[in-house]
């Protein structure tokens, strides 16, 4: 079992930056492959980045790419996705999760998110 816990949510005018955290317990936390997702009101989950379990390999979905970062501490357990040049359409609910298998997934364990609203 691995407990994800996100934070570093919260409002910010469109433009500007935002750096959440994703601190996760239990299992070995380098054994793992790494993901941010996020789901807006009314839509579904999107894959938003992923990183491999040294941080070597990293994966992002297009219209996020050269604007997020996505990196990995694994001597603190965690989980980081910088957001700069945010938009109003990066809104929703964000979340980390960790997969056994591979990059892409299925992811196996999930946090409980952390809002990111993005005012125009």
């Amino acid at each position: 079992q691995v407990l994800l816990v996100e934070s570093g949510g919260g409002l910010v005018q469109a433009g500007g930056s935002l750096r959440l955290s994703c601190a996760a317990s239990g299992r070995t936390f380098s054994n793992y492959y790494m993901g941010w997702f996020r789901q807006a009101p009314g839509k579904e989950r999107e894959f938003v980045a992923a990183v491999g379990w040294n941080g070597a390999h990293t994966y992002y979905r297009g219209s996020v790419k050269g604007r997020f970062t996505i990196s990995r501490d694994n001597a603190k357990d965690t989980l980081y996705l910088q957001m700069n040049s945010l938009k109003p359409e990066d809104t929703a609910v964000y979340y980390c999760a960790a997969s056994v298998s591979q990059p892409m997934g299925p992811y196996d364990y999930w946090g409980q998110g952390t809002q990111v609203t993005v005012s125009s």
